[in-house]
């Protein structure tokens, strides 16, 4: 059984800088990914783009800084357009602060003593192995390790358990873009039109469709997958399945009604459906709606956001979203991050401590990153002086990632 300081589950944003933070501030770091890259939800889900992390029209000045920036700015090295080529940013980031890395492997229990999860047991290509660790992060975006662990957490929101629609991203080349964007107003109209009539199943209101991946290029983002639940292994598969219908749907739409498709083709699909909601830790501090809101203050703040309160309707049609002010951020707690039940463990990511209003604003990957950046750096402090994540230092911690060029105020 192989020992380290600290082990991090999911290769997310959140993962990926939360074993980054902690690698670079000395620790041994073990970065367990189910799938063969880094990237979580942008390499495997196609999810595109970064959702807004910067302040008015001004992009030099970022909500989500410190190494968030970093990754953004180290992508421009490869010149590429695509996403593909943050893949290649985590495995550098990664190599250069000396994290192990272990992919296509599955945390599948846990083992723990008291107030500490002691080791995790992985599963690896008919292998079964243990790994063992002074501190852990789940940076599952599902919870799973909270999960196994045994930690309070909520799936959806609180009224009935409904979770916000889940989302297999596509993408079309061979597409006339300018053409496209003359055209757009017009399939808008055309497309609610179907829908109301039934014509088309799928029962977003809109189509959602982003450009900026290179000549000829749509992305979409336009399936909903209602009233299902992601921790339910065959729920999740049905969705799977009725989001490709829909994408079929959506193909067929195009080639019928639009004339800079005709030559249009599929270039890619998404590997795994989007999730944006399931498990949420309930830890030390939930954070609300109204938090967010009221854009309030916490003493142990570690991370900013200013993306809006974006929820899709959990029970079909309609988007619900609450735009902020130039200049206006909300702050996420360190609390929010720490379950009530464990002294080693931290929660990263879209599985943080949120109730379902607040979560629909801050679990994009922008603030994700951020929130594994204060997760690792903190436990990095915690080894450093015999601390836990409980008793750690805030104020050392808040200097630390100024220092380190996050902004938390």
């Amino acid at each position: 059984m192989k020992n380290y300081d600290l082990i991090v589950v999911g290769g997310g944003l959140s993962g990926v800088a939360a074993a980054v933070s902690a690698a670079r501030e000395g620790l041994k770091v073990l970065l367990i990914e189910k799938e063969g890259s880094l990237g979580g939800a942008m390499s495997n889900n196609l999810v595109y783009p970064f959702m807004r992390y910067w302040i008015g029209g001004d992009k030099d000045n970022l909500v989500n800084a410190g190494i968030f920036k970093e990754i953004v700015n180290r992508r421009l090295a490869y010149n590429e357009p695509s996403y593909e080529a943050f893949k290649f940013v985590f495995d550098d980031m990664i190599a250069e602060a000396g994290v192990d890395v272990l992919f296509h492997s599955n945390v599948f229990s846990v083992s723990k003593n008291e107030r500490n999860v002691k080791s995790v047991f992985v599963t690896a290509n008919a292998q079964t192995l243990e790994f063992q660790a002074d501190f852990f992060i789940d940076a599952t975006g599902d919870g799973e390790l909270i999960a196994m662990s045994g930690c309070e957490f909520q799936v959806g929101r609180e009224s009935d358990g409904l979770c916000q629609p889940m989302t297999t991203c596509f993408r079309v080349g061979g597409v006339d873009t300018e053409k496209f964007k003359e055209e757009r107003p017009h399939l808008q109209e055309l497309y609610k039109k179907l829908r109301e009539e039934g014509v088309i199943k799928n029962p977003r209101e809109n189509i959602l469709v982003f450009f900026g991946l290179g000549e000829g290029v749509l992305h979409f983002n336009t399936t909903r997958v209602i009233k299902k639940d992601p921790t339910n292994a065959f729920e999740l598969s049905q969705a799977e399945i009725l989001a490709r219908r829909q994408i079929v749907e959506m193909l067929k739409f195009l080639k019928e009604n639009s004339t800079a498709c005709k030559n249009a083709f599929l270039l890619n699909i998404a590997s795994g459906i989007g999730i944006r909601e399931s498990r949420k830790l309930k830890g030390e501090y939930v954070l609300t709606g109204e938090d967010i809101l009221s854009l309030k203050n916490f003493e142990d703040t570690i991370a900013l956001g200013n993306y809006e309160i974006d929820i899709h309707n959990p029970e079909g049609t309609g988007t619900h979203i609450h735009y902020f002010e130039d200049g206006e951020y909300y702050k996420i707690p360190y609390r929010s991050l720490l379950p009530k039940e464990y002294d080693n463990l931290l929660v990263v990511g879209r599985c943080l401590s949120a109730e379902h209003t607040a979560h629909s604003a801050v679990r994009i990957m922008p603030i994700c990153a951020c929130l594994g950046q204060a997760a690792g750096t903190a436990f990095a402090i915690a080894s450093k002086t015999n601390a836990n994540a409980h008793t750690v230092d805030i104020r050392a911690l808040q200097e630390k990632l100024i220092e380190n060029g996050a902004r938390i105020k």
